[in-house]
């Protein structure tokens, strides 16, 4: 792990997005709560933020740190949804790393809980929109 034992410890923010890709006939399925596994949009919130906080246990050399706050927000457009996370953390480090990962997570687990409904999903654009120190 690199040593940030001497940087300042700093109110810091990271942004990263992620975007699902569907079939119309499933965002209309998911706005009507008809999709076999339930509310995918709650359990995907859930499991975004559980992601969040383990993600020193899934990527090796990351900082464990303490997280202050994590927002998972999704648009649903007509052809998939994009999938928004924000962290915040008073740390010496960045928690890019960590907004990325609640971001794929949460991606994850709406293709896992929509994949017996549509085999044309994919999952793309995983990427940071922000990295800054406040």
């Amino acid at each position: 792990m690199v040593n940030v034992g001497a940087k300042p410890v700093l109110q810091r923010r990271a942004v990263a997005v992620a975007r699902l890709v569907c079939q119309p006939a499933t965002i209309r399925a998911l706005r009507a709560r008809a999709l076999p596994k339930g509310d995918v949009l709650a359990v995907a919130n859930v499991a975004g933020i559980q992601a969040v906080k383990r993600t020193a246990d899934l990527i090796p050399l990351c900082h464990p740190l303490q997280i202050e706050h994590v927002e998972i927000r999704f648009t649903l457009r007509s052809d998939g949804i994009d999938i928004i996370c924000t962290v915040r953390i008073s740390a010496r480090t960045g928690v890019e790393m960590e907004a990325l990962v609640g971001a794929s997570v949460a991606a994850l687990t709406l293709y896992d809980m929509c994949k017996a409904v549509d085999k044309t999903m994919r999952i793309e654009g995983i990427r940071v929109l922000e990295k800054v120190k406040l």
